[in-house]
């Protein structure tokens, strides 16, 4: 799935490719636990939750650019920066993402059954095996990643467009939600849902999605930074867009309209309470696509990992993508999956971020790594260094917060 870009190609070639890469990461971000995650926590916090929201949104700037100019300036994959770093660590590195990416991939399985489900009243298994078969069929093409650009792309702007339906018709208060976007009730109670979506926006995998996918395009040196920039930037963007229209969405149903989310499914009652049988239906659709870019942006990434440990998987990256994707699936109709794992996966991306952050910053001052000739910004790595700390700290009190959040 590489597909280098030969200098003189016209700038529409790149600007797909850029948009892709923001579109896969933002896909992947955006999945059924990313829905789940916001519906609930806008009940829990109400407007304040719209400062996690913003704080979030600027970390997760902060996290891309760092990672995406690391991975474009040296030409390697954010494993192989870990190992120039560390010995080893990359491989830890790669153990870790590939196993949280696993769980997540059976869940995001799991989500597209349930979005079939909701649709056409289809089993929810059956609905996962076809959802698989149509992610297993876009790998299956010789233009795998052109498809794959593509797919996200459409399906991404139709979640939001169908988001921001839902959102109109709740009509949540957005002049008191606008000031407790920087004047919250309670900032310090906030530092947890913070750093959970935090971890399930640009922890684990999520956060290499993009740069690797622009890596095996081809968009790589230090001639590419303005258009490496722009692609992180606008895929944190597209992911922040859909969390406030959710957020907005369930605010409105919360506040608004006074109604209780169902705890089993928080967002399925946002789109319902807004909108009637309708807003259900565009519900099945939202999850549909949500899960099936995740599935696919998830087992994209997380192989992406392992091609650095065998010539043979490097050699037969569709395939094992494949496979990868068939995995998630048996297991989930096999053995299923417990309620809690997307909340639980969640939070150890969130203790993942600091390892794999930490490992690009180190690996941006090391002149073996990035070359002689690039000096990364120094308000870039400061950035970058209070992210490691903030998410270490907070990604640590989470998973011990996380049963009484939950309660």
């Amino acid at each position: 799935m590489s597909e280098p870009v030969i200098a003189g190609v016209g700038k529409k070639t790149n600007w797909s490719v850029l948009m892709g890469a923001a579109f896969i990461m933002a896909t992947s971000a955006i999945g059924p636990g990313f829905l789940t995650q916001t519906a609930f926590m806008t009940e829990k916090f109400l407007a304040s939750f719209g400062f996690a929201v913003l704080a979030s949104i600027i970390i997760d700037i902060g996290a891309q650019m760092n990672v995406w100019r690391v991975i474009a300036v040296s030409r390697m994959r954010g494993q192989d920066v870990a190992n120039a770093v560390f010995p080893g660590l990359g491989h830890l590195i790669a153990i870790l993402i590939v196993m949280g990416g696993l769980a997540f991939n059976i869940g995001n399985v799991g989500g597209a059954g349930l979005g079939l489900n909701v649709l056409f009243g289809m089993d929810v298994n059956l609905g996962a095996c076809i959802s698989a078969a149509i992610a297993i069929a876009i790998f299956a093409s010789k233009d795998a990643g052109r498809v794959m650009d593509k797919v996200a792309q459409i399906l991404g702007g139709l979640m939001i467009l169908l988001t921001i339906y839902a959102m109109f018709a709740a009509n949540p208060p957005v002049g008191e939600a606008a000031v407790k976007f920087f004047i919250p009730d309670d900032v310090g109670v906030l530092m947890l849902p913070i750093i959970t979506i935090v971890g399930g926006t640009v922890g684990g995998y999520i956060t290499f999605a993009g740069g690797h996918r622009l890596l095996d395009a081809g968009i790589v040196g230090k001639e590419s930074l303005p258009d490496v920039n722009r692609s992180a930037v606008t895929g944190v963007v597209i992911t922040g867009v859909m969390r406030i229209i959710l957020f907005l969405a369930a605010l409105g149903v919360v506040v608004t309209m006074s109604s209780k989310l169902d705890p089993a499914n928080p967002a399925a009652t946002v789109f319902q309470q807004a909108a009637g049988p309708v807003g259900y239906k565009f519900f099945g659709v939202v999850l549909w696509c949500a899960a099936l870019t995740s599935i696919i942006g998830c087992a994209y990434t997380s192989v992406s990992f392992l091609r650095s440990m065998s010539k043979t998987i490097d050699q037969n990256n569709s395939k094992v993508i494949m496979a990868f994707i068939i995995i998630s699936t048996l297991v989930l109709v096999t053995i299923g999956r417990p309620a809690t794992i997307l909340v639980f996966v969640g939070s150890l991306n969130g203790l993942i971020l600091p390892l794999t952050l930490g490992a690009m910053l180190l690996g941006a001052k090391n002149k073996k790594i990035v070359g002689d000739d690039y000096e990364h910004p120094t308000w870039l790595l400061v950035f970058g260094i209070l992210a490691v700390l903030a998410a270490a700290w907070a990604g640590w009190m989470s998973l011990q917060g996380m049963a009484n959040l939950w309660k």
